[in-house]
């Protein structure tokens, strides 16, 4: 029995997926050379390709700027009491709506800035918030 273990984790692990993981590594080797990435360890190199995934909310709340807005405005404070009161995952849809990901780039999050930004609308009661996703802009009516 447990040789025949053995083999079906082998065949399960290694044998059935052993062709298309080639192809895959043949491809991802041919955009990013083996050699450049051997100077990370594997956590390292998950958090490279895909983010940061633990987040502090409030040193992202520290890091904002603020344009046509002071940060003890009570549209900016509003914003973040109802921001605080959210669920994880709704904070992530909410990076994801700012930044086009719901994950924090590697440089890390001490360095990921957004602005909020007043979109000065003549009346601001007749357009939603929106995004420049391109340059972490939340453009928050008053």
């Amino acid at each position: 029995r447990k040789e025949f273990v053995d083999l079906y984790v082998n065949y399960v692990f290694n044998e059935s997926i052993r062709k298309p993981f080639e192809d895959f590594m043949q491809g991802f080797l041919r955009g990013c050379p083996a050699r450049k990435w051997k100077i990370f360890l594997p956590a390292e190199l998950q958090i490279v390709l895909q983010g940061h995934t633990k987040f502090d909310w409030h040193l992202l709340e520290k890091n904002v700027i603020y344009r046509q807005y002071k940060k003890l405005d009570q549209t900016i404070r509003n914003f973040w009491t109802v921001f605080h009161e959210l669920p994880e995952e709704k904070k992530k849809m909410f990076l994801a709506y700012l930044s086009g990901s719901d994950r924090i780039p590697c440089y890390g999050l001490e360095y990921f800035t957004f602005s909020i930004a007043d979109p000065q609308a003549e009346n601001p009661d007749e357009i939603y918030p929106f995004v420049n996703t391109c340059n972490h802009i939340l453009f928050l009516p008053r």
